[in-house]
């Protein structure tokens, strides 16, 4: 069973910054449309920004689910689990928004992630958590961690400005089930008053 924790703790903000990777859940509004789970990895990428937020750093890829469901919904959780050490799975569960690059809320909210990987940055989630929870692993398999993968950033290196701004615009504009993802001058994002950030 679920612990339930009122805030994300010292002991769980070190927990989730340790790992390695972590999974984030999406879904549209649709009872047909596609829920999306995407895994995410990549060392200085995620951080606490308080007991009742986080972020991430998000990167050019084929699929823009994430932040078109956010668009349309905001509902998200964010799941790490123990692969080594002591089973665990710590869940955030609550309201997330994407926050493009090239806003001033992005601006705001960069510093806090490491300097490197600049290139093919596209923006960041930032999760308002409503839910804070933690339970067993004892049915994840125990594996040894080797290295981040570079292939990503080998990539992006390769690549121009001019490249990623063509690629959101062609591939990233919209969600599997036709949802405003990328870029969409309809729904401008990074207005939030809460730009000011500071990691735990």
């Amino acid at each position: 069973m679920a612990t339930v924790h009122p805030e994300i703790t010292d002991r769980l903000a070190a927990f989730v910054l340790a790992q390695p990777v972590f999974f984030v859940g999406t879904a549209p509004l649709a009872a047909d449309g596609h829920v999306n789970v995407s895994p995410k990895g990549m060392a200085g990428t995620f951080v606490v920004l308080d007991p009742h937020r986080v972020a991430y750093l998000d990167y050019t890829g084929s699929g823009a689910e994430t932040a078109a469901h956010l668009r349309e919904n905001g509902r998200v959780v964010v799941m790490f689990c123990a692969f080594d050490g002591p089973p665990n799975i710590v869940r955030f569960h609550g309201r997330g928004r994407y926050v493009e690059t090239g806003t001033a809320e992005f601006d705001a909210l960069r510093p806090v992630f490491a300097k490197e990987r600049e290139l093919g940055q596209r923006g960041i989630v930032v999760v308002d958590v409503e839910r804070v929870s933690d339970s067993c692993g004892w049915s994840v398999p125990h594996m040894e961690f080797v290295e981040d993968r570079d292939v990503l950033d080998r990539s992006h290196e390769r690549r121009t400005p001019e490249y990623f701004d063509t690629y959101w615009r062609d591939r990233n504009a919209e969600s599997l089930d036709g949802l405003p993802a990328i870029g969409d001058p309809a729904d401008p994002v990074g207005t939030s008053s809460r730009s000011s950030a500071t990691p735990r």
